[in-house]
């Protein structure tokens, strides 16, 4: 039987063995729902990067580029972080360059694994059914907030643990705990984290809409995929 386990934090990478793994990055609000919404109406390839310059250097060489600093798009970028952004017609079968505040730090901290994926509620179920088919054990990561945990991230990693309990076993308590978590929140999952730092952090710029997308199950059954530095589907 395949293992689950969930790194709640990227600060504590250091504490997992990633080889044998397919990690899942989850970044709820807004990073990885927007990659999934971006792959689900066209997008060609999306790089992520961890540094703002080196993603703004693509800028002009065939690639739009998404900049996202504590919530606001950054000067200078195309697009930020809202999924909304990435439904336009004019970005279907183009390239995106692409970083974040947390998401694509998390990716850059998964470096070495057997595998990255990009999940969010958005397509949990194709990543459920996708990790299901495959034979390495999971590592989900969690993006949290500035090395933070936050409660979003975690409330996906327990859905994972959820939905897999019958074909795979948790590694340590976190995947326990998230999926108590999701238990106690799945039936409103807004109105669960109505009180969380990063709800509140955006309700602050009136992003509101964002967030119930957000939380939005099997919109879409895309699962992008890492491959030589480049998210594909």
């Amino acid at each position: 039987m395949k293992t689950i386990d969930v790194c709640l934090s990227p600060e504590l990478m250091h504490l997992y063995t990633v080889q044998d793994r397919t990690v899942v990055v989850v970044d709820i609000l807004r990073a990885t729902s927007c990659m999934t919404t971006a792959f689900a109406h066209g997008i060609a390839s999306i790089t992520p990067f961890a540094k703002l310059d080196d993603c703004l250097a693509l800028k002009g060489k065939g690639y739009y580029t998404a900049g996202e600093r504590d919530g606001k798009k950054v000067e200078g970028f195309d697009l930020g972080n809202s999924p909304f952004e990435y439904m336009e017609e004019k970005l279907k079968g183009q390239k995106i360059a692409f970083t974040t505040t947390n998401g694509t730090q998390a990716i850059a901290k998964s470096a070495g694994a057997k595998e990255i994926i990009i999940g969010s509620f958005l397509n949990l179920s194709a990543v459920v059914n996708y990790l299901l088919k495959g034979e390495n054990n999971v590592l989900v990561v969690c993006a949290g907030w500035k090395g933070k945990v936050n409660l979003e991230d975690t409330l996906f990693a327990g859905a994972l643990v959820e939905l897999m309990k019958e074909h795979t076993q948790p590694d340590c308590d976190a995947p326990i705990a998230a999926q108590h978590l999701y238990n106690a929140a799945k039936n409103d999952l807004f109105d669960f984290l109505k009180d969380s730092s990063h709800v509140k952090r955006l309700a602050k710029l009136n992003i509101y809409k964002d967030i119930q997308y957000c939380l939005t199950p099997d919109q879409y059954s895309v699962v992008p995929v890492l491959e030589d530095g480049v998210l594909i589907i």
